[in-house]
């Protein structure tokens, strides 16, 4: 079958996307499942993250999309192995800014990543994609190329309210793509002590039922922490709040794949 392709998307900023990127694929490395994360935001903040400076780097998911035919040759420059998370790890780039005008005329554009990851399918478990927080080229491949869209809400009014221009693109694709995107909710930065997000929460499950995943992420310092020193929150403390809770999402996730 090859590996499921899950896109870490939200067209609002701060609601832990990055942060669901490279702890859910540590954490399902831990499960020993086989791990890419794809950084495709031109902010490159998960490639900084893991001391992979854009400036610095021969390649990056940039030079993805300037091939006609990505082959084996063009991930060999670009794949790197995270030393905190313990999986394989393509760093994203500024450049990535440059592509809505790079591919102007180019009548597959939105394909362009499903076809590259095709070679790489049978190599991983589980290919992560951290996307960008807009409606553009790089999110329109990450969808295409999706089994799953993984959409992290911080239990926010702004927030939840941000997500509807997300949900109207997936719809858009969904009229036009052969199977439709699916796609789930994961609650992020909750503070059950207080009962705005009590509530926003609430909110959530009465709405998108069980679209919503049943974990739900605390707010925890050590992810703070954890990024400051290049880290993931396992290496920091693996048995804090946060760090158990993206295992027991990597194994909900599992879990419901092999429902």
């Amino acid at each position: 079958m090859g590996a499921r392709v899950i896109a870490i998307a939200n067209q609002k900023g701060g609601v832990g996307k990055t942060t669901t990127a490279l702890t859910l694929g540590a954490a399902l490395t831990r499960l020993e499942k086989r791990v890419l994360v794809m950084d495709l935001d031109p902010h490159a903040n998960a490639s900084v993250h893991l001391s992979f400076f854009p400036e610095s780097l021969e390649a990056s998911v940039y030079d993805l999309f300037q091939e006609e035919q990505a082959g084996r040759e063009v991930w060999e420059r670009i794949l790197k192995t995270a030393t905190a998370g313990g999986f394989d790890f393509a760093p994203g780039s500024i450049r990535l800014s440059e592509l809505e005008v790079d591919l102007k005329e180019r009548k597959d554009k939105g394909l362009i990543l499903s076809l590259a990851l095709e070679g790489l399918r049978e190599r991983y478990d589980y290919i992560l994609l951290d996307c960008p927080p807009h409606v553009g080229i790089l999110l329109v491949n990450a969808l295409v190329a999706a089994d799953m869209v993984l959409i992290p809400i911080q239990t926010d009014f702004l927030a939840l309210y941000g997500i509807r221009l997300l949900f109207d693109t997936i719809r858009l694709l969904n009229r036009v793509l052969p199977r439709p995107v699916r796609y789930m909710a994961l609650p992020t930065m909750y503070d059950q002590r207080t009962a705005a997000c009590r509530r926003i929460l609430r909110i959530m499950r009465d709405k998108l039922g069980d679209k919503v995943l049943e974990t739900v992420i605390h707010f925890d310092t050590k992810f703070r922490e954890s990024s400051a020193g290049g880290k993931v929150i396992f290496d920091v403390d693996p048995k804090a709040r946060g760090a158990v809770e993206y295992l027991n999402l990597a194994s909900e996730i599992v879990r419901n794949e092999n429902a």
